[in-house]
């Protein structure tokens, strides 16, 4: 029988001039970025989160410090590679992983399947086993006011 375990994760950043924008492990044309150590690419961390929660191996803080100056800047690709080689080392895999992402703008829609992609290619994963979704704030909070950009993610990883 397959032990199965759930992760829930969920990240947050500020959007600002200036930045970058990295979401889904792809570039986004935008006049805002978000603000972070790494390429503060939320939806990616949040599934990471979500994959380290579920294996019981803490969160992406601990594992990739921002007081390390070696995570400046890195793509967060990288980081969601090793979560996932971490999490294998401890002999699970991902069953599924489902998430969302809170924006106003820019319009995501278009760039999902590009990201589910990219993701699953890092993940190596089967892109039907990740589902990615996005979804306003309707004008309310700071991400609905254009300040920052939230991201949920939940995992289902198994064990032989």
């Amino acid at each position: 029988m397959a032990k199965i375990k759930v992760g829930f994760g969920f990240d947050v950043h500020q959007l600002k001039e200036g930045y970058d924008f990295w979401l889904g492990g792809i570039k986004l044309e935008y006049e805002k970025g978000a603000v972070g150590h790494s390429d503060a690419d939320v939806l990616i961390h949040a599934i990471c989160d979500a994959i380290l929660g579920a294996a019981n191996l803490r969160d992406i803080g601990f594992n990739f410090p921002d007081t390390d100056p070696k995570y400046k800047g890195i793509d967060s690709k990288i980081l969601l590679k090793e979560v996932v080689q971490l999490t294998r080392s401890k002999g699970y895999e991902i069953g599924n992983i489902d998430a969302t992402i809170c924006l106003e703008q820019p319009k995501v829609n278009p760039h999902i399947p590009e990201m589910v992609r990219v993701l699953a290619e890092v993940m190596q994963i089967d892109a039907d086993d990740l589902s990615l979704k996005a979804t306003t704030m309707e004008k309310m909070s700071f991400v609905g006011k254009g300040k920052g950009i939230a991201a949920y993610a939940t995992v289902l990883l198994e064990k032989n």
